[in-house]
């Protein structure tokens, strides 16, 4: 049997390209590595401190994270600030000029403070990678995309990783938050074709009733009814990043991160019990899925405003 996992590789640059083969890049990068029947797909957010919604992006994209600490920068405290209201297994990786007691100081009263720590050696790290694999999670089929292009003689081609369920060549699913309904032409796992991929698998799907430009990162692949769509939506109660210097308040213009997901959002309510925004148009959820509010005009300390649970209500 297969196992598959996919690692974001965070607060370095530099790194990831020592755990896997380079592939798709855009203001991602994904660096593959397969033996032993187990595969192992590393994201990195290439373009972030630049951009902030890469380094979301990557961390909704994986199963588990590592964290690079060679020297505490802005853009490692920024990244520690989004770890902290992230829920993802995350192992520190610490620099020979980082000190025990300053990584102590940064992690102090946050999520990370109890993350187990490693030191920086590379075969070390190679076999710990390879020591995990994804969660079995179980239901209805889910695959969201994170890249997409055309073929030649074969059309239209999305890539992602099945979050949920069992993807079935010749399956037809929709295609949300469009209304377009699509049939799963074929599959390829780490370029061997395949009549069906597991849960935790990256896959290359050719799709039939769709043209290449009408596909887009953040849509997913899933069963009519299993998922909902909207552009106003409402949360629960504003977890605030404890480090966000900002002012951020009903009428602001923001950015939602919400899975893979990046859009403009104006902030239309924010009381101690409800968040709503309105976007510029739909996204694809689940219910009481986590939304992240970015501030990109913050002008100082991190740009991560806070997460909101989504309410049952919402679609």
């Amino acid at each position: 049997m297969t196992t598959s996992v996919t690692v974001a590789v965070v607060g370095a640059v530099d790194l990831a390209k020592e755990l896997g083969k380079k592939g798709t890049s855009s203001d991602l990068t994904l660096f593959n590595t397969a033996h032993d029947e187990h595969a192992i797909t590393v994201v990195e957010p290439t373009q972030f401190p630049e951009k902030i919604p890469p380094l979301l992006t990557a961390l909704a994209m994986a199963d588990r994270c590592l964290l690079i600490v060679a020297e505490l920068t802005r853009s490692v405290a920024e990244t520690i600030a989004v770890l902290e209201l992230v829920d993802i297994d995350t192992t520190v990786v610490l620099g020979p000029n980082v000190g025990e007691a300053e990584v102590a100081r940064a992690f102090k009263g946050g999520r990370l403070a109890g993350a187990p720590r490693v030191a920086l050696d590379l075969p070390h790290l190679r076999e710990l990678v390879e020591s995990w694999t994804a969660p079995t999670r179980e239901g209805p089929v889910r695959v969201p995309i994170d890249h997409s292009f055309p073929v030649k003689g074969v059309g239209a081609v999305a890539l992602g990783v099945v979050r949920q369920g069992t993807l079935k060549a010749h399956e037809r699913l929709r295609l949300y938050p469009t209304p377009k309904e699509v049939e799963i032409r074929s599959i390829q796992v780490h370029d061997i074709d395949r009549k069906e991929a597991m849960s935790g698998e990256r896959v290359g799907v050719a799709l039939r009733g769709i043209e290449a430009d009408e596909l887009s990162r953040g849509q997913v692949l899933a069963p009519e009814g299993t998922l909902a769509t909207g552009r106003s939506l409402s949360f629960g109660p504003l977890e605030r990043c404890r480090y966000y210097r900002g002012d951020a308040g009903p009428g602001a213009q923001l950015h939602l991160s919400l899975d893979l997901q990046a859009v403009p959002a104006l902030l239309e309510e924010l009381t101690p019990t409800t968040t709503r925004v309105s976007l510029d148009r739909d996204v694809v959820f689940a219910p009481g899925a986590w939304a992240y509010l970015l501030d990109l005009d913050v002008p100082a300390g991190p740009r991560f405003l806070g997460r909101a649970r989504l309410l049952p209500a919402n679609g």
